[in-house]
């Protein structure tokens, strides 16, 4: 009798751990309403470049944020006290690199990208404890590391790696993907671009960029940002200056294809822009120019079955000593068959500020199409296909110019500037949140539905948010979800968190 007794006692507790883990693993223990995200903390960590990209531990409730304004260190946020935050001493990893870009964390390791003293050199990831802050592995990979991620089941660490020219393009590295193999002591495999040469001709004609000055396909090639699928099989990787994206076999360790991206119509209605910052007026208009999404950040989402990638469609173009493809409207000469109205067009108060690229759209320097840089919105991707299913317009600088938050004096360049995307599950809804750097704020979308995304609010933040981080509420000191924004402009770190229903 007593035996048996034990033996419920002990089912029962096996019934009720389950219960609980499965209750800390689910998405959001307490439903919450994802349209009231507002400021719950903050931390200042000082001026301009103090706080980047930011990464959470729960295990030891510790927010990790790159920090390069003097010495290049990752500051500790102890967040167990929650909304009480706590500084602790930072990570220097000065000694070490010629700057820290990017943190993730997976399983109480820490993962932090390093550039090297000289950029052009191979880099490091950095893989730390969380609770001790030991040192655990430090791994070579590519050139110029802009951004690390983990994959969901912690077995693999994944690197952009840029590979940006020396400012006198004298000296530019392969860009590169590595793949590192936690479960392996850390083996990594750094994947480069050579093999697509052979199809330049044909992704150019989808709207992908190979043009820096003597540069290889492979060493044009710029991975900015990496976005891992659910299942921690495949990866997205942003090829930023090249406008396109490439898909990644992480198990096999190979690129399967590039997606090239295309080119936004400015012309068509739905995809109108303010393109003068010395017109004294915020008006969305028509223009005769098409513009290269070049995405920063992308992140992938599942919803109905289906996978999905998002991107921040920002547009950075090419500014170096030796080489900067920036060019003002009101400067070039017009074809004057294209461009009839070419004078008019020219003017300050029309598109003479706006910039467009000098590498595209002219023959000896007579242009019969205007090619200029960044969506201004950001785009929704089939994983599958690599299609684009969804593409914001003007419609997200239409919510900023509503709520007073848009910058005029971006208007000629980005607008809005769209740059730190994630997704996070809500309600068992994918929500996303879109950051931009230039209207300061974060834009809340539900995109259950991909193909029509619907807005659900709009909040300031720092100045120029460079950091977008989503905390589910099971993983979050105090049990609510939480987005983490840093803002490379002004240092701060800011915690938002939404009204339980």
């Amino acid at each position: 009798m007593l035996k048996r007794t034990f033996l419920g006692l002990a089912l029962l507790l096996v019934l009720t751990q389950g219960c609980i883990d499965d209750h800390r693993n689910s998405p959001t223990p307490v439903a919450e309403d994802p349209a009231t995200f507002t400021e719950t903390a903050s931390a200042d960590l000082g001026g301009t470049a103090s706080s980047e990209i930011s990464a959470y531990d729960p295990v030891s409730k510790r927010l990790f944020v790159v920090n390069n304004e003097t010495t290049s260190k990752v500051e500790v946020l102890n967040l167990s006290a929650y909304p009480t935050v706590t500084k602790e001493q930072a990570i220097d990893v000065s000694s070490l690199s010629g700057g820290a870009n990017s943190v993730a964390v997976s399983g109480g390791k820490l993962a932090i990208a390093l550039e090297a003293v000289n950029k052009q050199q191979n880099g490091n990831v950095l893989v730390v404890n969380t609770s001790t802050l030991s040192v655990i592995k430090q791994v070579p990979v590519g050139a110029l590391p802009d951004m690390v991620t983990f994959s969901p089941d912690g077995a693999y660490i994944v690197t952009a790696n840029e590979g940006e020219p020396s400012a006198d393009y004298k000296t530019d590295p392969v860009g590169s993907v590595s793949i590192i193999n936690v479960a392996d002591n850390y083996s990594v495999k750094t994947l480069t671009f050579e093999s697509f040469a052979g199809s330049q001709g044909q992704l150019a004609a989808g709207g992908f960029r190979i043009y820096g000055p003597n540069a290889t396909f492979a060493q044009d090639i710029e991975p900015e940002y990496v976005a891992v699928s659910p299942d921690s099989k495949k990866a997205w990787v942003t090829l930023q200056e090249n406008n396109g994206m490439a898909e990644v076999d992480l198990v096999a360790g190979t690129i399967l294809r590039i997606v090239p991206f295309g080119t936004k119509d400015y012309s068509v209605v739905a995809n109108a822009i303010d393109p003068s910052d010395r017109d004294s007026k915020i008006e969305l208009r028509t223009a005769p120019v098409k513009s290269f999404f070049l995405p920063d950040a992308i992140t992938y989402f599942s919803t109905n079955g289906a996978n999905y990638v998002i991107t921040a469609d920002e547009g950075d173009a090419r500014e170096y000593t030796a080489f900067d493809e920036q060019v003002r409207v009101g400067s070039l000469t017009l074809d004057a068959t294209v461009f009839p109205t070419g004078a008019a067009l020219k003017q300050n108060t029309n598109l003479g500020r706006l910039r467009v690229t000098s590498t595209a759209g002219n023959t000896g320097g007579v242009y019969t199409s205007l090619f200029g840089f960044g969506g201004r919105g950001f785009s929704i991707y089939n994983a599958s296909t690599g299609q684009r299913i969804y593409e914001a317009g003007k419609t997200l600088e239409e919510k900023v110019i509503a709520a007073n938050l848009y910058d005029d004096d971006r208007s000629d360049d980005k607008g809005v500037e769209p740059e730190g995307v994630t997704v996070g599950l809500i309600n068992n809804r994918p929500v996303a949140f879109v950051g931009m750097e230039r209207a300061d704020a974060i834009a809340v979308y539900d995109v259950s539905n991909p193909d029509a995304p619907q807005f659900l609010q709009l909040f300031k933040t720092g100045d120029a948010p460079e950091g977008v981080l989503f905390v589910p509420a099971a993983n979050s000191p105090n049990g609510r979800s939480m987005l983490v924004v840093s803002s490379e402009g002004d240092g701060m770190v800011k915690i938002y968190q939404p009204n339980r229903r």
